[in-house]
């Protein structure tokens, strides 16, 4: 299973950047392997800016002229592993999003369906990944449309 950080690289950056660790530290190294690389292939379905270093590397990343993957996306994964080991289901998010009311006995839930985080619509389950892969994603392009006669 191929990753952008491997288990040990992980355990430092949660070591230095993450107070609390317990999902990754409770984990089993197999469960830490595959969370990296279930995370690895969330960041991959991103549409990345510019091109891959390589037409024939598997994953998204190095890309242009870069030889080396980005520290921040190593971060991303990292923290991405870390969500899901700690539970954040991404099926579930994304089936939920635009839920306004669930209920349970004489418990009910409300939300406002208008705002859902931009990160749960791209299937990334830790709002810190997020921001550590934005910068790298395509912007929105427009299209002009003019009239002929």
């Amino acid at each position: 299973m191929a990753a952008y950080m491997t288990n040990e690289e992980a355990d430092t950056y949660m070591a230095t950047y993450r107070l609390i660790t317990s999902a990754w530290d409770n984990a089993s190294e197999g469960d830490q392997t595959k969370a990296l690389a279930i995370a690895t292939r969330m960041i991959d379905q991103l549409a990345f800016d510019g091109d891959k270093n390589d037409d024939d590397q598997v994953q998204q990343f190095p890309r242009g002229s870069d030889t080396v993957v980005p520290t921040e996306i190593k971060e991303a994964c990292a923290e991405c592993a870390y969500s899901i080991l700690d539970g954040v289901d991404v099926e579930f998010e994304y089936d939920n999003l635009r839920a306004n009311s669930m209920g349970f006995a004489n418990v009910r839930s409300s939300q406002n369906s208008g705002m859902v985080p931009e990160h749960k619509v791209a299937g990334i389950p830790s709002y810190i990944a997020w921001m550590l892969l934005k910068p790298f994603l395509r912007t929105g392009g427009s299209v002009t449309l003019m009239r002929t006669s």
